[in-house]
């Protein structure tokens, strides 16, 4: 692409000595710092999608996995429930 741009009086000095001694011309030079100014703001590299590979987990019919935190509850309250019994026994004792 062609264009006109207005460089800066230190610009024109940093890409005049970034030439000099090197086997880059001004408009390489110019190329060059553009693309290593601007880098970070360069998309990111889209990634591979990812995927979900299933595995049968294994659960008996009737067990809805979407509830498992319900059966977590439940269990949680018996556990307590029977520790609580179990206490009650020992202090009436």
């Amino acid at each position: 692409m062609r264009t006109t741009v207005t460089l800066d009086p230190d610009v024109e000095q940093l890409l005049r000595h970034a030439t000099h001694g090197s086997q880059q011309n001004f408009k390489e030079a110019l190329n060059d710092g553009l693309r290593r100014g601007l880098a970070h703001h360069a998309p990111a590299v889209a990634a591979a999608p990812f995927t979900v590979k299933p595995k049968a987990m294994g659960l008996r019919a009737g067990v809805d996995p979407a509830r498992l935190h319900d059966l977590d509850t439940d269990l949680e309250a018996e556990a307590f429930a029977a520790t609580t019994r179990r206490l009650r026994k020992t202090l009436k004792r």
